[in-house]
């Protein structure tokens, strides 16, 4: 067997040559330094550092040398490919460098700018108080009724105790939805004054009766919706206008359970320390019958006799006029099919305009129906 050949020189092999090493040391070199980007970069990368590279040809070659051959050329090698990685690093740190500065002018963004050309919109404060109200008794286990605006007469007004010389019958106090021909009302029966007796509801309480009708005792429920009267558009009045009323029926209830319930509305509404008070009043639909009062909600009572310190929401009264309340009349509970001797009830409604006046200061009703969006837009899209 014969021995080693350690007489072979490295140089011979043409791959391994010193400036051969040099020269594709070089090239790589100029490779990295001419890419203008990170892309041209990576191919120069692939290129020269790869698998299939020259260097990396190169130091394959270094395995058929002699043992005594193998390091001076192994350290040849490794100097140049040393040389070419450092010379690549640097480059891709410039290069990004580069890049960053040019994403940063070329990416900027003005937060000045406005940052959307179309406006947002608004939510109609109307809608948005009537289901701000209807929540809160929701919360209390109430469940929200719903009915026709345009409303039988006897729902309207017979239903809830409304005698038929009631002023309120009249044509000149309510929305007839069509004059009878003959003197005669919708379905051929008699009508006074020739009127129809189909009406546009002069207010939410139909919706209680038919509330009554439709469900056994114990009922709970609260009738938001829109309503209409002969009146004037002016600052406090309008034709069209919005009520939510409360009608809750059931075994034992009394005034102080009435009484309870607005102080729970308002204080949700209007934050702690609100509370109500009644006036004696009368309604048709319900006896005894209250005008319900709330604490006002901007002095809180202390501007009444404090001429130095008057309040412009209440007059310096320190109440604030809200709505008509109290039992609902045994004469309705009976038209409704319910037994006033074991059932007996309350209920109350108020004007959703007149609550949003009050909660937001506006000062002319009228605003409320124009559609402007001036209007609407500072009360944003709550839900």
């Amino acid at each position: 067997m014969s021995a080693p050949n350690k007489s072979y020189d490295p140089v011979e092999v043409e791959a391994l040559k010193p400036e051969e090493i040099e020269r594709l040391r070089d090239e790589a070199l100029a490779a990295f330094a001419a890419a203008g980007d990170l892309d041209a970069l990576q191919e120069a990368k692939v290129a020269h550092t790869g698998g299939a590279s020259p260097l990396a040809l190169a130091n394959r070659e270094i395995g058929a040398l002699p043992p005594h051959a193998k390091a001076a050329a192994g350290k040849l090698v490794g100097q140049a490919r040393a040389a070419v990685g450092k010379a690549l690093a640097g480059r891709q740190a410039e290069l990004e460098a580069e890049r960053d500065a040019r994403v940063l002018v070329e990416e900027a963004v003005d937060v000045t700018l406005p940052y959307d050309r179309v406006p947002a919109g608004a939510r109609h404060p109307l809608t948005t108080m009537m289901e701000r109200v209807a929540d809160v008794f929701v919360s209390m286990g109430y469940e929200i009724a719903e009915g026709p605006e345009v409303e039988a007469e006897w729902f309207n007004f017979d239903a809830l105790n409304f005698g038929p010389d009631h002023p309120a019958r009249q044509m000149q106090d309510t929305f007839f939805v069509r004059p009878a021909e003959d003197g005669r009302g919708a379905g051929g029966a008699e009508s006074a004054d020739g009127e129809s007796g189909v009406v546009l509801r002069t207010h939410t309480s139909p919706v209680q009766a038919r509330a009554l009708l439709d469900r056994r005792p114990p009922v709970y429920v609260v009738c938001p919706g829109r309503v209409y009267r002969t009146d004037e558009l002016d600052a406090t009045h309008t034709p069209v206008f919005h009520q939510i009323e409360l009608l809750a029926v059931d075994e034992g209830l009394t005034m102080a359970d009435l009484k309870g319930t607005l102080d729970h509305m308002v204080r949700s509404l209007f934050g702690a320390g609100m509370k109500t008070r009644l006036r004696p009043n009368f309604f048709p639909f319900t006896e005894p019958s209250a005008e319900m009062d709330m604490l006002c909600y901007v002095c809180r009572g202390e501007s009444v006799g404090r001429p130095d310190r008057p309040c412009r929401t209440c007059s310096s009264e320190g109440w604030i006029e809200l709505g008509g309340c109290g039992m609902v009349n045994p004469r309705v509970l009976t038209a409704c099919g319910v037994d006033p001797e074991k059932y007996s009830g309350f209920a109350f409604g108020f004007g959703i305009e007149r609550m949003l006046m009050f909660r937001h200061n506006v000062e002319d009703m009228r605003d409320m129906v124009e559609g402007d969006v001036r209007f609407t837009r500072p009360f944003g899209m709550e839900i």
